[in-house]
């Protein structure tokens, strides 16, 4: 199960009660105080992990509690500290403060750790107290509440290239002949229903690869919830290229002009910023003999707003190796992409 949001709740461990306590051994007179401090509670932190690839592991478990510290003892010894609290959350994981809605951290590399909530200091015993004026202390403090937050986790997928298109409109297809992934693949409308990644080789002799972003498929009104929503957009926010695949063959049913500038619509009323990223226009199906006016239609509605139009067959395979250089000349335009001999 694909789990892609999650709400939980954490809380830091309290710190331990500082002791009271007085100095009593034999032949000491007047020992003083010895009331040792509480010690500090459990901190909980996040960390990037590369073996989870979802957040499921928080939809059945949204409580995370640290241990409190323990409290100071006689003689002057210290409460041990409390133990703190990793939660695993996979690379590309945003947090959000549920209350405020502040981003607080977002997780774009392995090895990072975020420290959400910190544990409660210690008590003071009565023996910190103690003064020149002031010999025989009876206070001693409780120990810190820790930090209690309300999390809303995000995930993202990192990826290079974002897959953008009407439900059938060829991107799992596409997906599986460029890259190992095996998608799901069937005539009927949103046969994807969680987005899969696949990595892909381009074109040179450096073996360049990319990876690549497959989403489930979008239709008019999904801004206002209907099929499956644009909440899967999120996956794509974070991609360098879009590629928009419109299904051009007659037998779609549909006007290729149109479904371009519906998705176009759709990506605007979910991000602005989204809208503006570079993208390729992929013209579909064309093993399937399509109407010239229909691709010609199509052309020239996506040149009228600045883009390039590649005309592919996943099926055949005619236009892929086209499809491929046209990538690498947009993610590395300094690089070039040499053909391989």
């Amino acid at each position: 199960m694909f789990i892609d949001e999650v709400r939980i709740r954490v809380k830091a461990g309290d710190g331990g009660n500082g002791c009271m306590a007085f100095r009593r051994e034999k032949f000491v007179p007047r020992g003083g105080p010895s009331g040792g401090d509480g010690g500090r509670g459990g901190d909980i932190v996040l960390a990037a992990s590369q073996h989870h690839n979802t957040l499921l592991h928080f939809r059945f478990n949204p409580e995370h509690k640290a241990a409190r510290g323990a409290h100071g003892e006689g003689s002057n010894r210290r409460g041990r500290d409390g133990k703190g609290l990793t939660l695993p959350v996979p690379v590309g994981t945003v947090v959000y403060d549920e209350e405020t809605g502040e981003q607080l951290f977002d997780f774009t590399g392995k090895d990072q750790t975020f420290t959400v909530a910190r544990g409660g200091r210690g008590g003071r015993g009565n023996a910190r107290f103690a003064s020149s004026t002031h010999q025989a202390p009876t206070e001693h403090e409780p120990g810190f509440p820790g930090q209690e937050l309300h999390l809303r986790l995000e995930l993202k997928l990192l990826a290079d290239i974002g897959l953008l298109g009407f439900p059938n409109a060829g991107k799992s297809t596409l997906i599986s002949v460029l890259s190992a992934a095996r998608p799901k693949i069937a005539d009927y409308p949103f046969t994807t229903l969680e987005p899969n990644l696949g990595v892909v080789q381009l074109p040179g002799d450096d073996y360049r690869t990319v990876v690549m972003a497959d989403i489930p498929g979008i239709i008019e009104g999904a801004h206002e919830g209907h099929g499956l929503g644009i909440q899967f957009l999120r996956h794509v926010e974070r991609t360098r290229l879009l590629l928009h695949l419109v299904d051009v063959s007659e037998f779609s049913g549909r006007d290729p002009v149109q479904d371009f500038e519906i998705i176009l619509a759709e990506l605007a009323s979910f991000s602005a910023e989204l809208a503006e990223r570079p993208m390729l226009v992929v013209a579909t199906k064309l093993d399937t003999a399509p109407d010239p006016e229909r691709l010609a239609g199509l052309k020239e509605a996506a040149a009228a707003r600045g883009y390039e139009t590649v005309e592919i067959s996943a099926v055949t395979g005619a236009g892929l190796t086209e499809l491929k250089k046209a990538i690498a000349s947009r993610l590395f335009p300094d690089e070039g992409s040499p053909e391989r001999e």
